[in-house]
């Protein structure tokens, strides 16, 4: 334990010098290698300060540049990846094991034991002190299941701990089937609700065809109490259609939709029931939209070769959040280096061409105590001021994952993953 404690005590020094620094010397270009530590380093400060000491509830959103902010709003999702940043950043020394495990146990007591919940599903954002629903938000199905996710995670990297029991008991309160039929007024349904809100009952948009939702499926047809059935995956419309050359489920899509089911399952050379290779699909989903962007530095001053990552991110104002595609009209420059860097997995020389050209170049502009800021518009010249939790925990666990696999290795021995993957038919391709 004293051997231990001392190699933290010295990576979380030598760490803390590289961030005072500005991450590199300003003598030398900065190496893959640093790029990835200082990307990845800054993401993880993000989960450790924006989350509450008390309740461990994690902000959905951060001030990056300028006077950190009083916003108090967290999202479950971003809560989850928190959850996940944890063994991460007790394998690469940035806080002690003692320090990672007693965050994720007080982070999970007050999950299972006091934040809001019906049916084991809970508001998509809360009040970071309290765990108050805020602005009338829905209990949302995917962001449930992201929560779970991470602590998943963690129940698999302390094993036979208090945090492998809470983990374990908040997947086994989801009721799938009650999110599947609505109650029981859909009973023949196949699909998810997105969700349900007290005050109009279920929403009226379901996962239904090609979306992010795959982890959400994989979750539910897993479960140790509460399953779907394995014809709810074959139901998913997931038609081909050719982007930049390259076939992708379901068109033109934003980054995301390919990035938050691949951190935590790993899928390569596997095929599904219905023999789909969802993990080519997500290659190809990030080589098309590298390969759009590759195309049009002529209409859009921010696109390049190396700059690139539409998805799902903060916008120039008057919009706001949004998500854009890589088609002609369906997307305004706006990128998102979080999106790029988190092509790593699939994409690794396109990933760290974009760290090496949006460090030097957009350095002063976006980067901030938390790494690169969500997004930014070099048409526009706007430049985003804040980071978004889930943004950042997607990044993460990529670049961890292209680095140890370490995520991958601890959700594939959770038995419910095991379960969903054998249910949609996952197996082996032949060579």
């Amino acid at each position: 334990m004293r051997l231990s404690l001392r190699r933290a005590w010295f990576w979380m020094t030598w760490l803390g010098l590289i961030s005072a620094l500005g991450g590199v010397s300003a003598l030398a270009a900065p190496s893959d290698v640093q790029l990835e530590e200082m990307a990845a380093h800054r993401a993880f400060l993000f989960f450790w300060n924006e989350s509450n000491p008390v309740t461990g509830l994690t902000k959905d959103r951060a001030r990056n540049l300028g006077r950190p902010d009083a916003n108090t709003v967290a999202s479950v999702a971003a809560t989850g990846y928190a959850l996940a940043s944890l063994p991460i950043a007790a394998q690469r020394y940035w806080i002690t094991q003692d320090a990672a495990y007693r965050r994720a146990l007080r982070t999970l007591r007050f999950v299972a034991q006091r934040l809001p919940q019906d049916h084991g599903f809970f508001y998509h954002f809360v009040d970071w002190r309290t765990g108050t629903r805020v602005w009338q938000c829905e209990l949302s199905s995917i962001d449930s299941a992201l929560l779970v996710l991470g602590a998943l995670a963690d129940g698999q990297y302390w094993p036979r701990t208090e945090v492998a029991l809470l983990a374990e008991a908040l997947y086994e309160r989801m009721d799938f089937g009650w999110m599947l039929t609505d109650g029981g007024d859909l009973p023949q349904s196949l699909t998810l609700s997105m969700g349900w809100k007290p005050e109009t009952g279920w929403l009226g948009t379901r996962w239904a065809g090609y979306s992010e939702a795959s982890f959400l499926y994989l979750l539910a047809l897993g479960s140790p109490t509460h399953p779907i059935a394995p014809r709810c995956w074959a139901t998913w419309d997931t038609p081909l259609t050719r982007v930049e050359g390259h076939p992708v489920f379901g068109g033109p899509t934003p980054l995301f939709m390919a990035q938050m089911a691949s951190g935590y399952f790993d899928l390569g050379g596997m095929r599904d029931g219905q023999g789909r290779d969802w993990w080519a699909n997500f290659r190809n989903a990030h080589l098309a939209n590298h390969a759009y962007c590759a195309r049009n530095p002529q209409h859009r001053k921010t696109y390049s070769g190396a700059i690139w990552g539409i998805t799902a991110c903060d916008q120039p104002p008057p919009v706001g959040y949004g998500a854009q595609v890589p088609a002609d009209g369906r997307n305004d420059g706006t990128v998102a280096p979080t999106a790029a860097v988190g092509a790593i997995v699939f994409a690794p020389e396109l990933a760290r061409a974009s760290l090496h050209a949006l460090y030097p170049e957009y350095r002063g502009r976006i980067w901030g105590r938390y790494g690169f800021s969500n997004a930014f518009n070099a048409d526009k010249n706007w430049y985003d001021r804040d980071v978004i939790g889930i943004d950042l925990g997607m990044m993460l666990l990529a670049l961890e994952n292209a680095r140890s696999g370490l995520v991958w290795r601890l959700m594939r021995r959770v038995p419910g993953v095991k379960r969903g993957l054998a249910a949609a038919g996952f197996h082996r391709a032949q060579a």
